[in-house]
């Protein structure tokens, strides 16, 4: 099996309809050179400037102008979209999810991984960055889902700093990684590449992660480089540093994988008699 994935990064504001604009530009671009699937950031809806902005702008995923503005995009394209949003818990609860969603080349919402590692920190006399200060964690790993480039497992940004979890959706069957993401550029650059390329290694899948770019506001800024790795650790494919909208390609070959999965079979390696088994 071997098809076209394709990688998107933008600079997400606060102004919605703009954003919205340039991701159904990414994805008519992305189906027009044969990509079966599109990968978008983290928080494609919006990066706002605080905390309140953000409970204001957040929706439920049944009303969500913009996750409803994809869904006519993937079908008009016929193509299959991953892309990261906020979600409204509940309408009497000052909290929301960083929601990771697949939407079919149908417009029908497949799934929905609502991120399970929170990004806290709190250093005195030194930065703070809280997103549980308006965010809760989900409560679920869940299950690979099919899609046309293969058996995907969804996670967010600072989930790939835990390598459990990929090891376990490994073990549940996954043959691609997603990491929708807004990374800093000061951990961007220390360890974005590092820590994607890791992933695929030691799980032998495809690791797609798309990726914030630029100045959002006065307060935040992402790194950017979203690529794609092979299972041997290969960069294949990685969007443009400037701060366009931009896409990059790569071919998906699940047989490629199967043969380095044959070759260097690590999971039956693993000394569950002495660690603890990730299932």
């Amino acid at each position: 099996m071997n098809t076209i994935a394709a990688v998107g990064q933008f600079c997400a504001t606060s102004i919605i309809h703009s954003n919205r604009l340039a991701c159904r530009n990414l994805i008519l671009q992305a189906a027009r050179l044969g990509a079966k699937m599109i990968f978008l950031p983290e928080a494609s809806d919006f990066i706002s400037f605080t905390k309140q902005e953000t409970l204001q702008l957040t929706t439920s995923i049944e009303k969500s102008e913009f996750v409803l503005s994809l869904k006519e995009a993937a079908q008009q394209a016929n193509i299959w979209v991953s892309v990261g949003v906020h979600e409204l818990v509940s309408s009497t609860n000052n909290k929301i999810y960083n929601s990771h969603l697949v939407i079919d080349n149908r417009g029908e919402l497949i799934t929905v991984y609502r991120k399970i590692h929170l990004f806290n920190v709190d250093i005195e006399n030194g930065p703070r960055l809280m997103e549980s200060d308006s965010t809760m964690e989900g409560q679920e790993l869940g299950h690979p889902i099919l899609t046309p480039i293969g058996k995907l497992g969804l996670q967010t940004c600072y989930d790939v700093r835990f390598p459990e979890a990929s090891i376990a959706l490994r073990k549940r069957g996954a043959e691609i990684l997603a990491f929708p993401s807004a990374f800093t550029i000061k951990t961007g650059m220390a360890h974005w590449e590092t820590l994607l390329r890791a992933r695929a290694i030691e799980t032998q899948t495809y690791v797609i992660a798309a990726a914030q770019i630029g100045q959002h506001n006065e307060k935040r800024a992402s790194y950017g480089h979203a690529m794609i790795v092979d299972p041997w650790g290969k960069v294949l494919a990685e969007c443009p540093e400037n701060t366009q909208p931009s896409i990059a390609i790569a071919n998906i070959d699940l047989d490629y994988m199967k043969k380095i999965r044959a070759e260097m079979p690590v999971m039956t390696h693993r000394r569950t008699d002495l660690y603890p088994s990730i299932e």
